[in-house]
């Protein structure tokens, strides 16, 4: 068995931190009607949905885009026809008039336009799942610490209308004691529902390929590993950073949980050939809080839809479902099979990466903060538990073994 260390050096990059910069430069105050410029990095099928959203939301200007691809930055010319468009993500940093940045490229580039966008002072939205693995996790909460910006991640659930509703009803008075939480994540798509075709114009022309690949492992081009990066561990953490993430984030909020103690993760990918991540797998996290959190995933099958939690206490079990219907059963009740609450899921295409969304909202609040510097509803300390946590499912997965996290070291071992 690999020596669990190397390991990670091998999976996720060197753990060298950034050589600290001083203070970063902050961006101009803006007051509570000013237009917030913005622009993105990363305008795949995700990028330009949160785009979109960005648009939409009052007062906001889109000024710029940046993205390996020549094909997606014609389309997200079509989206913003006043635009700048960069092959070079760090040319739209350059522009000292833009206030914000989205960011929306694989996860394994997440830290390396994360760091840069807050060292040239931007507010950033940074798409879930927030940092690709431990020392890249460790990176960009040091650059944000040392900064005064304002950073939404995309746990858009947070924004939606369960969550307050869900805080109300999670009271020791109401549930009691909670010592397990039960979430599902359940799709019936080969792939996830994430296979791509390959555009015929995804050749080294149109890629820049050495910036697509980043710190992860050096490989020829092939179109396939980029147009279906998800299938793959050097950019991706499957579906656990896809969507476990969600329901991780939603409820670490909600209790107040902290990373787990240890975490075991198994599984198997049976339906998808080529694919390199699980299709099917089971995820059991000990909280130091007494909360066994647990998440079962598959890709054959459609039952619990793509999203449906019980957390269960003493007194009671809340159940919520992927189109936020909540439900508070009082102990010695039974409210029958949990389908009465759980609506046919539609069937997922690519980039499809979760069922209800809060997107527009979660949008609003990130410019709300931008302009009033308050807490975004999403911030960063839950996408930095969150993410330590879906890396621990996976180094558990790949290792085919418990791992912990040391608080001392503040390392997975």
């Amino acid at each position: 068995m690999a020596n669990r260390r190397t390991f990670v050096k091998q999976v996720f990059g060197g753990t060298t931190a950034l050589a600290a910069t001083g203070l970063f430069p902050s961006g101009a105050v803006l007051g509570a009607n000013d237009r917030v410029r913005f622009g993105l990095i990363g305008a795949g099928g995700r990028g330009q949905e949160i785009f979109q959203a960005a648009m939409r939301c009052k007062n906001t200007e889109a000024v710029a885009v940046a993205d390996v691809y020549t094909r997606r930055l014609d389309e997200a010319k079509k989206l913003a026809p006043g635009a700048k468009v960069y092959d070079d993500f760090r040319r739209l940093l350059d522009d000292k008039t833009i206030d914000a940045v989205l960011i929306a490229t694989p996860q394994h580039q997440h830290a390396l336009n994360f760091v840069p966008a807050i060292e040239a002072g931007k507010d950033v939205y940074q798409e879930k799942t927030m940092a690709f693995g431990p020392a890249y996790a460790q990176r960009m909460r040091k650059a944000f610490a040392s900064s005064d910006r304002i950073v939404q991640v995309g746990i858009q659930s947070l924004s939606g209308p369960g969550y307050p509703k869900i805080r109300e009803l999670a009271s020791p008075e109401r549930m009691g004691t909670v010592t397990a939480l039960h979430t599902h994540h359940y799709r019936n798509a080969a792939y996830g529902g994430w296979k791509r075709p390959i555009p015929a114009d995804c050749d080294t022309q149109h890629v820049e390929w050495k910036a697509f690949e980043g710190e992860a492992a050096p490989h020829p081009f092939d179109p396939n590993r980029y147009m279906n990066w998800r299938f793959y561990w050097d950019y991706s953490g499957g579906n656990v950073f896809e969507n476990m993430v969600h329901q991780v984030g939603f409820w670490y909020k909600v209790l107040g949980l902290g990373i787990p103690r240890s975490v075991t993760m198994s599984g198997a990918t049976y339906l998808s050939p080529g694919m390199e991540v699980p299709d099917t797998m089971d995820v059991s996290m000990e909280q130091s809080e007494q909360i066994l959190f647990t998440w079962n995933s598959i890709f054959g099958n459609s039952y619990y839809g793509e999203g449906f939690d019980l957390l269960l206490g003493t007194k009671g079990t809340i159940l919520r479902n992927e189109a936020e219907k909540i439900r508070f059963v009082p102990e010695g009740k039974h409210e029958g099979s949990p389908m009465a609450e759980v609506e046919a899921s539609k069937a997922a295409g690519p980039d499809i990466v979760g069922g209800g969304d809060a997107t527009d909202a979660h949008m609003e609040n990130f410019f709300d903060c931008v302009r009033s510097r308050k807490e975004p509803n999403c911030p960063f300390d839950i996408g930095y538990k969150s993410a330590i946590a879906c890396q621990m499912c996976t180094i558990s997965y790949r290792l085919k073994r418990a791992v912990r996290w040391d608080p001392q070291l503040e390392d997975i071992v």
